[in-house]
């Protein structure tokens, strides 16, 4: 987490000053202390803090990430020839193990006072009942882990006060009290019934996990999580979940953003509000009510490529459009009235890159009418994506189109990377300048 990186860094670094000033007021010591604690936490993925994790639980972890950074900590040592005692060196990174383990041990208390106080919890739901449905609820009885078990549902009938109702009774439960995750027993759902969740859950944004057994149902993204002794599928695992992507790619938002803002936007503003002015008295930006994360409304801000019509927030643009004006052909065909969405990425509405929001009619439509697509609004919507520089984007002429988009930006969800993010933003640069459409 980002906070804990800080508090680590800040630690190591005003320890080492403290009591080794000889050897640390060096910029490459204080260089090398920094990025070798930074990539050793990337390598190991450290900052990962799972729902279930405690201060004991992968405490072996956090040994290993220390270890490694004492032996980058002395090549230091060898390569800048230091003068040191080892006996003082060994109590130095003593001290600093006892410091960084008690943060640890005062992080994972403050987290359980903040959960039993109720926040930070996730609604559950248990579909089916066998021998394992005992050990989930221990593991969702444990206050700090911050699970509401609401109960199980059935096809058969009981008087466990638990029991909610029949498999088929699920759906509007579900819905109308805001469940966040629900886990099948798969032993007791036929291919039908679980094909039928799985779908519900991708179409309603919700996260399904199962216990399974051997109906054969896979995804990409599939990964398993251990509760006590029963192991569980999360069926929409992503690696943009993990802390270092979330961070990292946060990180790298408001890094790529600012840089727009400020060399780009900042002389580009007045010249298009001067060159508007002369073609019409609208405003230069347009806001659009779209659908992001978890399919929160915000305004998407663009600059106004059309004359102001009252179909805007109900109808794309196409082909020809005559809406468009003179200089909104130019931008839309440079893509440059898409510059003012880096405000949306630095408020922390959009990411640099990532599937393209959608106006809130449009999601409303697709989610009925296209399977899963729903499942692209558990990442950020993106200025541009891999659906873009594969050549969906713009106008929506057929059902093709959508489908595709849909498919290519679950594939993005569970294949994320910072390469990938990478060769997306190149493509986009070079379908820009080049005109061609599809060149990845």
């Amino acid at each position: 987490m980002p906070f804990s990186l800080v508090a680590h860094l800040v630690t190591i670094n005003l320890t080492l000053y403290l009591l080794t000033p000889h050897t640390y007021l060096n910029l490459y010591a204080i260089i090398w202390y920094n990025l070798s604690w930074l990539f050793i936490s990337a390598g190991l993925n450290f900052y990962s803090v799972e729902r279930k994790e405690r201060f004991r639980t992968e405490f072996h972890k956090f040994l290993r990430h220390y270890h490694i950074f004492t032996m980058a900590y002395f090549t230091l040592f060898a390569f800048m020839r230091f003068e040191f005692s080892i006996g003082y060196q060994i109590f130095v990174l003593s001290f600093l193990l006892f410091l960084l383990t008690f943060y640890r041990w005062f992080f994972f208390s403050v987290r359980r006072l903040y959960r039993l106080e109720g926040g930070n919890y996730v609604n559950v739901v248990v579909i089916g009942r066998d021998k394992n449905i005992k050990v989930i609820k221990k593991v969702f009885s444990e206050p700090d882990f911050a699970y509401r078990y609401n109960g199980y549902f059935d096809n058969k009938k009981s008087t466990n006060k638990d029991y909610l109702g029949s498999v088929d009774q699920c759906h509007d439960f579900i819905l109308k009290n805001q469940i966040d995750e629900i886990y099948c027993m798969v032993s007791q759902l036929s291919s039908s019934e679980l094909r039928n969740l799985i779908d519900f859950a991708d179409n309603n944004l919700k996260r399904i996990k199962l216990v399974p057994d051997n109906k054969e149902i896979f995804t990409r993204a599939m990964n398993v999580e251990l509760y006590g002794t029963v192991p569980v599928l999360n069926l929409r695992n992503s690696p943009l979940e993990m802390n270092y992507a979330k961070y990292g790619k946060r990180f790298f938002d408001i890094i790529f953003s600012s840089l727009v803002l400020v060399f780009i936007l900042s002389w580009l503003i007045p010249v298009l509000y001067i060159i508007m002015r002369m073609e019409s008295e609208e405003s230069l930006f347009f806001k659009q009510l779209r659908h992001g994360y978890n399919k929160k409304p915000f305004w998407c801000y663009k600059f106004r490529s059309m004359a102001i019509n009252k179909v805007s927030n109900t109808r794309m643009c196409t082909k020809n459009d005559p809406r468009v004006t003179r200089i909104g052909k130019i931008l839309r065909r440079t893509s440059i009235d898409e510059l003012p969405q880096f405000i949306n990425v630095l408020l922390g509405q959009m990411s640099v890159v990532g599937p393209r929001p959608h106006m809130e009619i449009h999601t409303l439509q697709f989610a009925r009418s296209v399977d899963k697509y729903l499942v692209r609004h558990f990442a950020k919507p993106g200025i541009t994506g891999l659906a873009q520089i594969k050549g969906y984007r713009g106008e929506i002429t057929c059902e093709a189109d959508i489908i595709n988009r849909t498919r290519l930006d679950i594939f993005y969800l569970e294949k994320w990377s910072p390469l990938l993010d990478l060769k997306i933003i190149y493509y986009t640069i070079f379908n820009t300048i080049t005109g061609d459409e599809k060149a990845f």
